[in-house]
C-alpha cells in the first residue's frame, strides 16, 4: 500500500495545466473565437493542400515543400487545439499522464518539423538563384522524396527518445505553468538530477531548431552576395520567389524564441493574460500566417485558388 502511494507521488497520473485564467463570463465567447481560428486553420490550409495537389502545374518541389507545412500546420494544430477546447470549458484543468506526454510528442514533433521542411526549402531556394543550371538534376523528385522523409523520421525519433526520458523521471510534482503540456516544465519536476535529460535536449535541440536556423541563414547570405552583382530584373525575380520563404522562417524564429524564453522563466510571476498569449503564439500564428503567406504572395497558387473558388460557385460549368 505505502509502495503505491509512493508510485502515485512519484508518477502522477495527472498533471494540471496552471496558467489557465478564470474567463468567468467571458468563457464560452472565448470558447467561439477559438473554435472560428481554428477552423480556419483547417480551411487555409486544406485550400493549399487541395490545390497544389490538384493542379499538375503545382507539382513541383517548391510548392510540394509548400504542401508539407501545411500538412504539419494540421497536425501541430489539432495537437493542440483539440485538448484546448475541452480546458476552455472545463472549470479544473487536469491531463493525464499519457495524454500529457502524447501531446508534448505531438507539439515538439510539429515545431522539428517546421523547421527541417523551412530548412530544405532554404535549400531548394539556394540552388534554385545560384545554381538554376543545376536545379532541375538536383532537386529531383527522388531527391525532394528523401528530403521529405528524412526532415521526417529525424525529428520523430529524436523527439521520441527525449519525451521517453522525461516520462522516466520521478516527480516531486504535478504543476505545469502552461496552457499545454511541455517536456522542459516536466523536466523541471523532476525529484533527481536529469543529466541525460538535459544532454539529449541540448543534442536535439541543436540538431533540430539550431542547425536548420542556421543553415537558413548562410543560404540566405549566398543568395544575397549573388544578387548584389546582379541586375535590378534578377533581384526582383529573387525577391518574389524567396520573400513568402523569409516572412515564414522570420516569423516562426519569433515564435521559437519566445517559447524558449518562456520556458526558462517563471510564469507565474508574468501577467498572466502576456504569458497565455506568448506561449500560443508558438502553436497558432505559423499554421495561420503559412497559408495566408503563400496563397496571397505567390502568384501561381493564388490562381487556382481563385479558380477552385470560383468553381465551386459554378460547379455546374464543364470547365471547371
Amino acid at each position: 500500500m505505502c509502495m503505491r502511494q509512493m508510485e502515485n507521488n512519484t508518477y502522477p497520473p495527472y498533471f494540471n495545466l496552471t496558467m489557465f485564467v478564470n474567463l468567468g463570463k467571458y468563457r464560452y465567447p472565448t470558447f467561439v473565437l477559438c473554435f472560428l481560428l481554428y477552423a480556419f486553420i483547417v480551411s487555409a490550409n486544406l485550400v493549399i493542400i487541395l490545390a497544389i495537389s490538384q493542379e499538375k502545374k503545382l507539382h513541383e518541389p517548391m510548392y510540394i515543400f509548400i504542401m508539407c507545412l501545411s500538412i504539419n500546420s494540421l497536425y501541430g494544430s489539432a495537437g493542440f487545439f483539440i485538448r484546448f477546447f475541452r480546458d476552455l470549458l472545463s472549470d479544473t484543468h487536469l491531463i493525464s499522464r499519457s495524454a500529457c506526454f502524447s501531446q508534448i510528442y505531438i507539439i515538439y514533433t510539429y515545431a522539428s518539423y517546421e523547421l527541417t521542411i523551412l530548412g530544405i526549402m532554404a535549400y531548394d531556394r539556394y540552388v534554385a538563384v545560384c545554381q538554376p543550371l543545376h536545379y532541375y538534376n538536383k532537386i529531383t523528385l527522388k531527391m525532394v522524396c528523401k528530403l521529405v522523409v528524412l526532415a521526417c523520421i529525424y525529428p520523430a525519433v529524436s523527439v521520441a527518445v527525449c519525451v521517453y526520458l522525461s516520462s522516466r523521471l520521478p516527480l516531486c510534482g504535478n504543476k505545469i505553468p502552461k496552457v499545454f503540456c511541455a517536456n522542459w516544465p516536466v523536466v523541471k519536476l523532476s525529484c533527481v538530477p536529469t543529466v541525460l535529460n538535459n544532454l539529449i535536449g541540448m543534442l536535439v535541440s541543436t540538431s533540430t531548431v539550431f542547425l536548420p536556423l542556421a543553415f537558413v541563414l548562410y543560404t540566405y547570405v549566398r543568395i544575397f552576395l549573388l544578387c548584389r552583382k546582379r541586375s535590378s530584373e534578377f533581384k526582383s525575380k529573387v525577391v518574389q520567389s524567396c520573400l513568402p520563404h523569409i516572412v515564414t522562417f522570420v516569423n516562426y524564429s519569433i515564435t521559437v524564441f519566445c517559447d524558449v524564453a518562456l520556458s526558462r522563466i517563471n510564469l507565474e510571476e508574468v501577467n498572466p493574460f502576456l504569458g497565455v498569449i506568448l506561449s500560443l503564439e508558438f502553436v497558432v500564428i505559423p499554421p495561420i500566417l503559412n497559408p495566408l503567406v503563400y496563397g496571397l504572395k505567390l502568384p501561381e497558387i493564388r490562381k487556382v485558388i481563385i479558380r477552385m473558388l470560383s468553381c465551386s460557385k459554378h460547379d455546374k460549368q464543364t470547365n471547371c
